[in-house]
């Protein structure tokens, strides 16, 4: 009797379990279908926030480009300009979202800083994920230099009109929103991906 009393237990803790896991997944596959619905799309951008840090971006075009999607990844450049360098990654994972940061070179090949970024750690909302540094990110900042960014958490905010991209740490706040009322003329491809 007691062997069943325990069971029953566990089968109650799982039950109660159950409905913060179901929420989790359901803002994370909400928040990825909204960003996937405008697979094929590009959208002009501009700089809301940020500092002199972030003055390479001052009087450039911004374009995000929702250009490669799957069930479980999408693939979003993000145009600076002339600059194709930069892809945003962005994967669903058995633990919840995970963006990365593909950076390349114009031949191509892989930039030294690159694949950073992180994974959720919370439900987040239908309408807002955020990706705090991963270990392995952290590893390649300090590897390159980039100490101040070892702290970094990104932010991905999406509704009917806009979507946000935006970097956060101590003393840096960039982000830039972007017009999804607006579709804009497709880009280049970006540095290292298909044609």
């Amino acid at each position: 009797m007691k062997f069943i009393y325990k069971n029953l237990s566990l089968v109650g803790l799982s039950l109660f379990a159950l409905p913060s896991f179901a929420n989790t997944v359901s803002a994370q596959d909400d928040f990825f279908a909204q960003l996937a619905l405008h697979c094929g799309q590009a959208f002009a951008g501009k700089v809301v926030s940020g500092d002199s840090a972030d003055s390479a971006f001052s009087g450039k075009s911004l374009v995000m480009h929702v250009r490669e999607c799957s069930a479980t990844e999408l693939k979003i450049p993000f145009h600076v300009g002339d600059d194709h360098s930069r892809t945003w990654v962005l994967t669903k994972t058995a633990q919840g979202l995970r963006l990365k940061h593909d950076h390349r070179h114009q031949d191509g090949t892989a930039d030294a800083v690159t694949m950073y970024g992180g994974d959720t750690l919370n439900a987040g909302t239908a309408q807002q994920q955020s990706f705090p540094i991963d270990k392995e990110s952290i590893d390649n900042f300090i590897k390159n230099g980039l100490t101040q960014s070892v702290t970094n958490v990104w932010h991905m905010h999406i509704n009917a009109t806009v979507f946000s991209y935006q970097l956060t740490r101590e003393q840096r706040n960039f982000k830039v929103d972007f017009d999804l009322t607006q579709p804009q003329p497709l880009p280049p491809a970006p540095w290292g991906h298909p044609l």
